[in-house]
């Protein structure tokens, strides 16, 4: 496999299941020192374990994004562990179908507090770390409903348009300082998460249907999109700043 991450570190969100799991896996894989981060214990020692089982160096600690405190304490051992930080991945989301009238302002406020401020709290706080050893690069996932509207998820919806706007702007600003901020967007992945995303019996059919892939396509595994945002840290995306990559099978198409 190709190592392009020698001596590079890596810190990802996200990481106990899915597509962070994935990452995580996979940048190891390819020489990079992982730090993982994730509010499932569980899944995290998971993660750490499959990655030293095949020879990679990683580390990690339950971290809640939400948290700022959470968040620095371990950005910072991250950085104390593997003497630095060159790339960072914000992996971390929750998400549901739910009908507008049904969410309440705590559904709203998780939402954004996870998916929203969580970036927030990893690129402050890794900012310094980032900036120290540039090139340094942060890949954010997004999702399709980062560029169009969803019936029944308004909340997520809303909350990852933000990232991408957010990715956009941060790309922009540092752009003269050697740090890249791209956006990936999934459609549909086998994770987790996609649980919370099944069509309801009171649901509008017509207003959900046109969100599964093309026939010709098919939801994603984790590992694909791993792949891309492995692909968008590295050195071979070097020209690649503030882009929203979207990634599920033709269904936006």
């Amino acid at each position: 496999m190709t190592k392009r991450f020698l001596d590079k570190v890596a810190f990802v969100t996200g990481a106990a299941s899915g597509i962070g799991r994935a990452t995580a896996v996979l940048l190891a894989n390819e020489g990079a020192k992982v730090f993982a981060v994730d509010v499932d214990r569980d899944g995290l020692h998971a993660t750490l374990t499959q990655i030293e089982e095949v020879g990679g160096i990683a580390d990690g600690r339950p971290c809640d994004v939400a948290d700022m405190a959470s968040v620095k304490d371990a950005v910072d051992a991250a950085a104390a562990k593997f003497g630095g930080l060159d790339v960072l991945c914000n992996i971390a989301g929750i998400g549901s179908f739910k009908r507008f009238e049904e969410l309440t302002e705590e559904d709203w406020n998780r939402t954004f507090a996870v998916n929203v401020t969580g970036m927030f709290h990893t690129v402050r706080a890794a900012l310094p770390h980032l900036l120290a050893t540039t090139p340094g690069c942060v890949v954010n996932v997004g999702s399709t409903a980062s560029l169009r509207g969803n019936a029944y998820a308004a909340h997520y919806s809303a909350s990852k348009a933000a990232v991408l706007l957010l990715t956009r702007s941060l790309a922009l600003e540092f752009a003269d300082r050697d740090l890249r901020f791209n956006c990936v967007c999934p459609g549909g992945v086998k994770t987790p998460l996609v649980r919370n995303f099944m069509r309801r019996a009171d649901f509008d059919p017509h207003l959900v249907d046109y969100q599964a892939p093309p026939k010709t396509g098919h939801f994603a595994d984790p590992i694909d999109i791993a792949r891309i945002i492995a692909f968008l840290a590295s050195a071979e995306a070097r020209m690649i700043n503030g882009a929203a990559l979207t990634a599920d099978g033709g269904t936006l198409a």
